[in-house]
């Protein structure tokens, strides 16, 4: 191989040079556009807890309907001090988790296989269409009857949720990989393993994350209606209880408390993705 010319090395030189003072700006712009997201975020967030919690005090809004903001907190807080909400929201949150799971690996798998399998994707899809039209609430009570009352019941109805989602995502991420890419990765002597690893899955991951951010809620969920449905325990249970009392705050604080554990795994979701897809430079400016 030829030593580069003093040509080639200058102009790396300079290369390098410009990357080391354009680094440290871009990144300090990026820090500085998050904190301004974040700010506004935390502004809007105490501008409608503030409004709701005013106009329920004035009576603008009836309380019977809204409870008040600072009642709901309260509630929270009681829940966690004596422990009466942990135990619903741990079978929440492990049905959620097995549906989230099961769903996305399903999903993932499919998608994978319908996409590099036309011929399977063209038989099979007037019938995917049909189970993806089907309004899942309905599928609910059926669940109920073949898996009891128990924790699979609402993991089957949350992985009808989470499947479709991953799976037309993963479908659409690996079919819009680049055939040159493809190509270029077979006359290298590419095998369809090493393209899948090294090629669709790294090419359709950020695909498969966006399904992943949404399965997250749907999971959640599937868990909560199942548990509204039928159920001894979890956060869907507490709800109905409250709900049949005519407890608003109740109710309210639930879906607090649901909010926040979403949230919270949308964030995790969040973290594994940047860890994932870290070979792959920064859009935000």
């Amino acid at each position: 191989m030829n030593a580069p010319s003093a040509a080639e090395s200058a102009v790396d030189e300079g290369g390098r040079e410009i990357a080391a003072r354009v680094a440290p700006g871009f990144r300090k712009r990026v820090r500085r556009r998050a904190l301004v997201v974040r700010g506004a975020q935390t502004l809007l967030g105490v501008v409608v807890v503030a409004l709701w919690e005013l106009l329920v005090r004035l009576r603008v809004i009836d309380p019977f309907y809204f409870s008040r903001p600072s009642d709901i907190a309260l509630r929270v807080r009681d829940w966690f001090a004596d422990g009466e909400i942990l135990e619903h929201l741990r079978v929440t949150l492990v049905e959620a988790s097995l549906a989230l799971l099961i769903g996305a690996a399903l999903g993932l798998g499919g998608g994978f296989l319908l996409a590099r399998v036309t011929l399977l994707a063209d038989i099979l899809d007037p019938y995917i269409k049909m189970l993806n039209a089907l309004p899942r609430v309905v599928l609910a009570p059926i669940f109920l009857l073949w898996f009891g009352l128990g924790i699979w019941s609402k993991v089957a109805f949350g992985v009808t949720l989470v499947f479709f989602i991953v799976f037309f995502n993963t479908y659409q991420g690996v079919r819009d990989v680049s055939s040159v890419l493809v190509d270029n990765a077979r006359m290298l002597g590419a095998k369809e393993r090493q393209l899948i690893r090294h090629v669709f899955l790294p090419s359709a991951l950020t695909w498969i994350f966006s399904s992943l951010h949404v399965s997250v809620g749907f999971a959640i969920v599937g868990a909560v209606v199942g548990e509204y449905l039928g159920s001894s325990r979890g956060m869907g249970y507490l709800i109905s209880q409250a709900e049949g009392v005519f407890d608003t705050t109740g109710v309210f604080a639930g879906m607090v408390v649901l909010s926040a554990v979403v949230l919270l795994l949308d964030l995790a979701v969040h973290r594994i993705e940047r860890h994932l897809l870290r070979w792959k430079p920064d859009v935000a400016v």
